[in-house]
This record gives C-alpha cells, structure tokens and sequence, in this order.
C-alpha cells in the first residue's frame, strides 16, 4: 500500500473510511457511507424541522452554512495542508454578491435599495451593483467571484512558494482588508451596518414561516451535496496527488507534477464552497455586514474544523456546527468568559487530539483490549 493511500485509507482517523482491500470491504464501506448520508438527511430533513422551533430551526440553518466553509477547509487544510485564516474573504464575497441582489428586488426595476436612500449621498446606482439585478448573474457571482479572487490570489503566491504561517498570514490579512473596504464605503455598501432587511429570496417572501423553512431545507441539501461531492474528490487520483504535495512538496515536482497548481485548484474549490454558503446566509439570517467576514470570523471557521477533525469532513462539519452552537449558547450565559472557553478548547484539542474531536473513536478502537485466544 502507497502513502496515499493510506492517506485516505482507514488509518488515518478522519472518519472518512475507505477500504482499500478485497471486494466485500469495499461493498461495506459503501454500504456504511450510504448509512451514514440516509441518516444525515432523516435528522436534517425530518426530526430537526419536527422538534425545533422556527427560531431554533434558522439558527440551525446559520450553523449549517459555517458547516459548507468547514467542508472547504477539510479540502485546503486537511487534505492540503493550506492554513486558511481568509476564508470570510470568499464568504463575504457571496454573501455581498447575494445581497445586493437581494436588495435591488426589494427595491424594484430603475429603483435605489433603502439604505442608498437613507444615507442620501448618491441618487444614481453605482456601476457595479447594476449587474446583480440580474438572478442568472448574482447566482453566478456567487461562485465566480469568490474563485476569480482565489484563482488570483493562489497564482501569485503558490508560484513563489509561500506556504505555512506566512501563507495564513497572508490570507487572513486579505480578509482583514475586505472588512476595512466595506467599512469604508458606507453609501455603497452600508458600510459597519451591513446589508439587511431582505423582503423577499427570488420572488418567495422571507416574512412567511414556510419560505424560510424552504430556505433551511436549501441549505441543507447543499450542504449534504458538498459533502459527497468533496468525498469523491479526496477519494479520486486529484485527491491522493493533493496528499502527496502536502507530505512531500519537492517529491511531487520531481516526478513532473506541478505543486503550485495541485493547491491552486483546491484553494479556489474552497472559495467556491465558502462563498456559496455566505450567500445562503443571507437569507437564513437576514443580514451580511464586515462583522461578519473578518478576521475573527475566518478565525472562528479554522477552529470549528481543526476542534471537529480537519482531515474529516464529518468531523470539520460537526466541529463547526458544535462551536457555532456554543458560541450561541455559551455567550448568552457566560458573554465574557465565551471567548477563553473557545479558545481554551482549541489548545487542548491541538495539542492532544491533532486529528480533533472525530479521532477519539480511532484512538478509542486501539486501546480496547484483545480478548483473549485472540491473534495478535
């Protein structure tokens, strides 16, 4: 067996079994992976509209979108070894792209969004929302714009080999940047305000409880998609070659690959999948601001993952949903003491569980004892 492949085999502690061995094993992994989907979706789809309110059900919705940035995050950072600290970068970019759409169907053809109106320093639409009246172009702005950025941002430092904490430096100083911009052009942007009070998501009314359920439902599909559509890329020959750049850089170029563009094409996946789920925020939550982009943000979508397990999208998924909760939870009782408790949780999970919280089972499975007669 290749490093690779016991990269992505069961001995990796990611939570993301596949087997490597005769046929039948084979069939079971698929068999357990089906398992596992069909009991996602029946939580999803069926006990978490049943038992939760309205309220509960959209901050489930808020959490399964830092869930898609997470997924990403496993693909760049746990697969890739990319450190991502800008990720609010690419999810503010598709949260603002579906806002404004958002807010120029709210305002109606020829018509300024309220905000403009209320700030009365401009009585033309800027050139650049102009285009985002379109659906077709907002929808795809969600996933263009983001990779564009990406693509560029990869090129020029993948090229020049920068990697590790200058590389997340980097990228977190990006993020950083974006707020500060959108602060600053408070007539265009709405500036620490943000972009709120969406009456409507492509013609269905956000004030009406079963829209917004819709919106959830929307949610969590893609998130199930993204899922699956991850898996099968760490499980293809893309998957095991972006392993392989990750444990040994220099080798991989040897043998005629080009590193650079290996991590390029995961970057830019990453920022896809984070401005995808930055646009469905939108109208889950009803409102996209710098608060909610910057540095700290991006920082809070590194420890969900690295706390749930980095290398697994279960455990990143999970980690990001978990800390989102608490986040939610704890800071309501303890508002002061939130910020230690997370952080505090972080430290241990790195320095004791590097594979987060989803490798306690793989560390748990080796400690039990042989019962006796057993081989060993």
């Amino acid at each position: 067996m290749t490093d690779h492949q016991t990269e992505t085999g069961t001995g990796n502690g990611t939570g993301d079994e596949t087997t490597t061995g005769n046929g039948s094993g084979a069939r079971g992994a698929r068999w357990r992976l089906a398992g596992g989907y069909a009991a996602a979706a029946v939580l999803l789809f069926a006990v978490a509209p049943a038992v939760l309110s309205d309220f509960r059900l959209e901050q489930l919705a808020r959490y399964l979108c830092f869930a898609m940035v997470a997924v990403g995050i496993s693909l760049a950072w746990g697969r890739g070894g990319m450190l991502t600290l800008g990720q609010g970068l690419f999810f503010g970019l598709g949260g603002y792209a579906m806002a404004m759409h958002l807010k120029l169907a709210d305002a109606g053809p020829g018509q300024l969004p309220d905000f403009m109106l209320l700030y009365g320093s401009t009585d033309q639409l800027p050139w650049w929302w102009e285009p985002f009246r379109s659906p077709v172009v907002a929808i795809a702005a969600v996933f263009l714009v983001p990779m564009a950025v990406a693509a560029v941002i990869g090129f020029l430092v993948f090229r020049r080999r920068v990697r590790g904490a200058y590389f997340a430096i980097l990228s977190q100083a990006l993020a950083a940047a974006f707020a500060i911009l959108l602060i600053g052009q408070q007539a265009t942007t709405g500036g620490t305000n943000g972009l709120t009070n969406f009456q409507g998501f492509f013609g269905f009314a956000l004030n009406d409880p079963i829209n917004r359920r819709t919106v959830y439902f929307v949610i969590a599909g893609t998130l199930l998609a993204l899922m699956l559509l991850t898996r099968q890329l760490f499980l293809s020959r893309y998957g095991e070659l972006l392993v392989a750049v990750r444990d040994s850089e220099e080798r991989v170029r040897f043998l005629g690959y080009d590193p650079a563009l290996v991590k390029l094409v995961a970057y830019v996946v990453s920022a896809g999948m984070a401005g995808l789920a930055g646009a469905l925020f939108v109208p889950a939550v009803g409102i996209i601001s710098p608060a909610l982009i910057g540095i700290v943000p991006s920082i809070q979508f590194l420890i969900g993952a690295a706390i749930g397990g980095r290398a697994s999208l279960v455990g990143a998924a999970l980690g990001a949903i978990a800390v989102a909760w608490a986040q939610t939870t704890l800071s309501e009782e303890f508002p002061a003491a939130w910020t230690y408790f997370q952080a505090g949780l972080f430290i241990v999970v790195v320095a004791f569980l590097p594979g987060g919280l989803i490798s306690l089972r793989q560390l748990l499975t080796r400690r039990r004892p042989t019962p006796l007669g057993a081989s060993t």
